[in-house]
C-alpha cells in the first residue's frame, strides 16, 4: 500500500470509532495520524525500515505499527474486525446531507433504520423528528436530500463519464472500417452531469462495429441490437447507445445528436426558410434545388447563413442570433490556463505536501500555484490556525527564493466567511498573504435574504481577492444554499472582485448558465481547481469546460495572464 491508500484507511478507521462511540481522543488521533502520514515527504518504505515514523508529530508507537502492517502486508486485522462490527447500512445513512456518523448511529440504534428506504419511511411518519437532537428541520432536510439522491442516481458526473467514454471511443476508432467516431449528446455539450452515453460511427461496414459494440467483453446487458442501431447497458450500469452512420451522413447525424434539442429545432426552421427539410442523414430540398456540399459541421451551418457554433454553446440561449452576425467569440482553450489559486496541500485537508503540489504544477508548465489552505473555523478540514498560516507564508517565500521549481507559489488562504458575513482571519494576518478566496463553508440553511448579504459583506472586505464556489452546491448530492447571484455579481463588479469557477467534478460553481451576462457586464472570472491532490490540478480542464458554456474567452479569465502580469494585478489589489 502506498501513503495515500494508509491515510485512507486510517481516516476511515477514525469514522468507524465516532460511530461506535468510543474513545473520542482515539478517533481523532487516527484521524490526526492520516494527515501527519500525508504530510511526510521522505520515502516511506526508507523511515520504516529505520523505525522513523515516531519521529513525527502525530503518530505514536502503536499508528507506526498499524502503518508498518499496511505497508508491509495490504491489511490490517483491527480495521477488518471493526469494519465488519458496524452494518453496512451506516455507511450508506453517513452519505446522505446532514446525516454524520454520530446522527446515523442514533438512527440505526432507536429507529432500527437498516435502508435508506427505512429512513424516509421513518421521516414520513414524523419518528425523526421526535428523537433528541433532531427536530422537524432536520427530518425535512433528511427528506429533501433523499429525494435528491433518487432523482440524481441516473445521472453520471461528466468527469467521470470521461473515464468511462473515452477508452471506448478509442477502441471504436481502431475497428476496421470505421472513419470517423464520436461522443455526443450532453457529454459533448460539456453539462455538468451525463445521462446515457451517445456514440456515433461513420462506417460503411456497421456490422463489425455493432458486433464489438454488444460484445460480452463490453456489455453487461444487451438492450437492442440492429444493423445500425445499439443500445447496451455497461458493466458499470450506465447505459450507452451506439448509431451508425455513412461517411456522408456523419456531418448532419454529429450536429443531430449532439443536440440540444432545442437547438436543432432552431436550425430545422432555418433549414426551411433556406427551402430545405433537415434530418440527422441530412439536407432534402422542398422543391428542385441543388443540395449544398456538406462534410464537416461548419459547412452546415455556413448553408443556413450562420458561423460555427462549438458545442458547448448548443443550448438555445442566443446562440443562433450571434452565429448569424458573425458574433460567437474565441472561446477560451485548456491551453490558455498558465497556473490556478485555490488548492489545498495537508497543511489542512490536502493529500499532499506543498513541494508535491508545486512539482505537480510544475510538470503541467504552470508558471504559478496558488496555495489555499482552510481557515481556522473550519475545523473539519483541519483549518490553519493564524500562527500556522504565519508560518506556511515564510515556508513558500523560501521555496520560492529556492528557485528549485520555475512555478512561482502564491500564498493565499480559503477563508471562511463567518455567519455575520466577516473573514476568519484579522485584517493584519490576511494583509501579508497574496491574495484571498472568501468562501462559505458553514450555517447553509439561512434563509436567501441573509445568505446574501452575508456574502456581499464579504465581497466589499478590501483583503478579499475572490469568492469561492458561489453556492456550496455539490452535484448529485446537495443543492446549493439559498442566495441571490444577481446581487451577488453585481456586488463584486461594483468592488472588482473575482468570482471563481470551481472546477471540482461535484462543484462547478459559479453555474455556467450565469457566466454569459455576468461577463458583459464586467464580472472577472478565475478557473480554479480547488485541488486536494496533485492528480486534482487535472480539473482545469473541467474548469473550461464550464467557462465555454458560460461564453468566457481568454481574456474574461484572470489566470489566463503570465506571471509578471498576475503580479501587477495581485500588487493593484
Amino acid at each position: 500500500m502506498d501513503k495515500k491508500e494508509i491515510a485512507h484507511i486510517l481516516e476511515e478507521i477514525s469514522i468507524l470509532l465516532e460511530i461506535k462511540g468510543g474513545d473520542p481522543f482515539r478517533a481523532r488521533a487516527y484521524r490526526n495520524g492520516a494527515r501527519a502520514l500525508l504530510g511526510i515527504d521522505e520515502d516511506l518504505a526508507q523511515l520504516i525500515k529505520d523505525e522513523k515514523l515516531t519521529d513525527y508529530e502525530g503518530i505514536g508507537d502503536h499508528l507506526a505499527q498499524s502503518i508498518t502492517q499496511l505497508f508491509k502486508k495490504g491489511k490490517l486485522p483491527y480495521y477488518e474486525k471493526l469494519k465488519k462490527s458496524i452494518p453496512p447500512a451506516l455507511f450508506e445513512l453517513i452519505q446522505l446531507q446532514g446525516v454524520g456518523p454520530k446522527k446515523a448511529k442514533v438512527l440505526y440504534q432507536k429507529l432500527k433504520i437498516r435502508s435508506i428506504e427505512d429512513l424516509k419511511e421513518a421521516a414520513e411518519k414524523g419518528k425523526i423528528s421526535k428523537l433528541k437532537g433532531f427536530g422537524p428541520k432536520t427530518e425535512k432536510n433528511i427528506l429533501a436530500s433523499i429525494e435528491n439522491k433518487k432523482s440524481n442516481q441516473e445521472r453520471t458526473l461528466w468527469w467521470d463519464a470521461e473515464q468511462i467514454a473515452e477508452p471506448i471511443l478509442k477502441q471504436l476508432k481502431k475497428i476496421k472500417g470505421v472513419k470517423e467516431a464520436e461522443i455526443c449528446g450532453s457529454f459533448r455539450r460539456k453539462l455538468e452531469t451525463v445521462g446515457d452515453l451517445d456514440f456515433l460511427v461513420s462506417s460503411n461496414q456497421p456490422k463489425a462495429v455493432t458486433e464489438w459494440f454488444t460484445s460480452e467483453k463490453l456489455a453487461a446487458q444487451v438492450l437492442a441490437k440492429g444493423e445500425t442501431k445499439s443500445s447496451i447497458v455497461l458493466k458499470n450500469g450506465i447505459q450507452a447507445d451506439l448509431r451508425v452512420v455513412t461517411p456522408e451522413e456523419f456531418a448532419y447525424a454529429l450536429i443531430y445528436f449532439t443536440g440540444s434539442k432545442e437547438h436543432n429545432i432552431k436550425l430545422r426552421n432555418l433549414s426551411l426558410k433556406k427551402g430545405y427539410s433537415l434530418s440527422e442523414y441530412g439536407f432534402e430540398p422542398k422543391k428542385k434545388k441543388a443540395l449544398p456540399i456538406v462534410k464537416k459541421e461548419e459547412d452546415l451551418y455556413r448553408t443556413l447563413g450562420l458561423s460555427f457554433i462549438p458545442p458547448e454553446l448548443r443550448e438555445n440561449r442566443g446562440e443562433i442570433e450571434a452565429a448569424a452576425k458573425d458574433k460567437i467569440p474565441k472561446l477560451i482553450e485548456p491551453g490558455d490556463i498558465k497556473g490556478t489559486f485555490h488548492n489545498h496541500t495537508t497543511s489542512s485537508d490536502g493529500r499532499n505536501t506543498l513541494k508535491e503540489m508545486v512539482q505537480a504544477a510544475d510538470e503541467l508548465g504552470w508558471e504559478y500555484i496558488g496555495i489555499t489552505d482552510h481557515s481556522k473555523s473550519s475545523f473539519q478540514a483541519h483549518g490553519l490556525s493564524e500562527e500556522q498560516l504565519l508560518e506556511q507564508i515564510e515556508t513558500i517565500a523560501k521555496l520560492n527564493a529556492s528557485k528549485k521549481f520555475k512555478t512561482h507559489v502564491f500564498a493565499g488562504t480559503e477563508c471562511d466567511i463567518l455567519p455575520n458575513g466577516s473573514l476568519d482571519f484579522s485584517q493584519k494576518v490576511l494583509k501579508q498573504l497574496d491574495f484571498v478566496i472568501a468562501s462559505v463553508h458553514s450555517s447553509f440553511q439561512q434563509d436567501e435574504k441573509t445568505m446574501t448579504r452575508r456574502i456581499i459583506k464579504a465581497i466589499e472586505n478590501p483583503m478579499t481577492t475572490m469568492l469561492g464556489h458561489a453556492t456550496g452546491r455539490l452535484l448529485l448530492q446537495r443543492k446549493g444554499y439559498a442566495v441571490n447571484l444577481e446581487k451577488v455579481i453585481d456586488a463584486a463588479i461594483a468592488n472588482e472582485k473575482i468570482i471563481e469557477i470551481n472546477a471540482n467534478p461535484l462543484r462547478l460553481d459559479m453555474d455556467w448558465r450565469f457566466w454569459h451576462k455576468a461577463i458583459q457586464k464586467g464580472l472577472l472570472c478565475c478557473i480554479n481547481c480547488d485541488a486536494h491532490t496533485v492528480d486534482q490540478l487535472e480539473f482545469y480542464r473541467l474548469g473550461v469546460n464550464i467557462a465555454r458554456k458560460g461564453w468566457l474567452t481568454k481574456e474574461d479569465v484572470i489566470n489566463t495572464l503570465a506571471l509578471k502580469d498576475v503580479l501587477k494585478f495581485l500588487r493593484r489589489k
